[in-house]
């Protein structure tokens, strides 16, 4: 299910936490196994915690006006970064860790282009950026989750 891995890129493009949080998830309780892997960090016990911190810290600044556009390139790259790491997680189990990675980070490229387009016509929809906010704020959520109950 390597399509999994550009699934979960494509939810780094949209919040860059989301996607490694949801995979530490998925690592903690055993659903992803990475032991003995450099990805077995994501298992860790805190790790899920920390990162889900992050994640929801993203969703809160994601709102702020004075936060940096994705498009840029220290916030781009992050996104590949996250969605390479998820990505490569992801295909672990399956023996195709680099295959994995550079599905991750296609589809971070993907749903960081993808994100903003959406999320620029929804706000011109609703007249105010914030529902559109929220929107892609839930549909990263529904991504991140359908990934890790199909892994």
């Amino acid at each position: 299910m390597l399509v999994l891995a550009l699934v979960i890129g494509i939810v780094a493009g949209m919040r860059a936490m989301m996607a490694p949080a949801a995979i530490a998830w998925a690592a903690a309780i055993g659903i992803v196994p990475l032991q003995g892997t450099w990805l077995a960090v994501l298992g860790w016990r805190f790790t899920p915690w920390i990162l889900s911190a992050l994640a929801a810290g993203e969703l809160v600044t994601d709102q702020l006006p004075s936060t940096p556009s994705r498009l840029v390139p220290p916030q781009f790259g992050v996104r590949i970064v996250t969605g390479g790491i998820s990505g490569a997680a992801v295909g672990y189990p399956l023996g195709s860790p680099l295959v994995g990675s550079a599905l991750g980070g296609i589809g971070a490229v993907l749903g960081t282009l993808g994100g903003a387009r959406l999320r620029t016509r929804l706000a011109a929809t609703f007249g105010r950026d914030q529902p559109a906010a929220v929107i892609e704020d839930l549909s990263a959520i529904a991504l991140a989750t359908l990934v890790v109950a199909l892994l």
